[in-house]
């Protein structure tokens, strides 16, 4: 095997161990025994642990291929909010609500212990939450969207909404919470003042 595949490969192989066991559950043989490599090959091409969930956390964060309809202008704004929304909801529940998002998986886990995968998550959060800014940005726009409050916030409160969805479909083993999400969150956090509040 080259040596950037005994690479690629360590680095999958631990991608999807912390995604399905944790990040503490999961061990460096674990790690190597995964990729089906010596455990010694392991540090040639990570200095640590750290390291690695570093470097998973980027390579997650880059590979969503899902995120790029929220740029594709063909589609109305809504739609593509509500289309990136589905499409995330529909694929954590066809996986039986087992592992959710490893972003918000690793949040949960290492909260201040690891500074180095912290300021990593923090950065793949801030590319997630300015794409789908950017569709709200449109939005506002072309007059579809008709909230009052900054892309940028309303972007957090989605992001953020979806993923506690995400823990409470897990625990429920069911998609109401999701569901929720996609028929209330989605169209109060962008519609306008109601009457009652003006």
């Amino acid at each position: 095997m080259a040596k950037l595949d005994i690479r690629t490969a360590i680095l999958d192989a631990g991608l999807k161990l912390f995604h399905q066991n944790g990040y503490h559950a999961t061990g460096v043989q674990d790690i190597a025994r995964a990729a089906g490599v010596p455990k010694g090959s392991f540090y040639h091409y990570f200095d640590s642990k750290e390291a690695l969930g570093a470097e998973a956390v980027e390579r997650y964060g880059a590979s969503g291929t899902r995120r790029l309809v929220l740029a594709d202008r063909a589609i109305a704004p809504q739609q593509r909010l509500r289309d990136y929304f589905c499409g995330l909801s529909d694929n954590f529940s066809g996986n039986d609500f087992i592992h959710g998002c490893l972003l918000g998986n690793l949040s949960a886990e290492l909260g201040d212990s690891s500074p180095l995968i912290r300021e990593r998550l923090a950065a793949v959060y801030r590319i997630w939450t300015d794409a789908i800014a950017g569709a709200i940005r449109d939005g506002k726009a072309d007059g579809s969207i008709a909230s009052a409050h900054a892309p940028d916030d309303l972007a957090v409160l989605l992001l953020d909404a979806w993923a506690g969805a995400v823990l409470r479909a897990r625990v429920a083993k069911d998609r109401q919470a999701l569901d929720v999400f996609l028929e209330l969150g989605l169209e109060m956090a962008l519609a306008g003042p109601t009457a009652a509040s003006i």
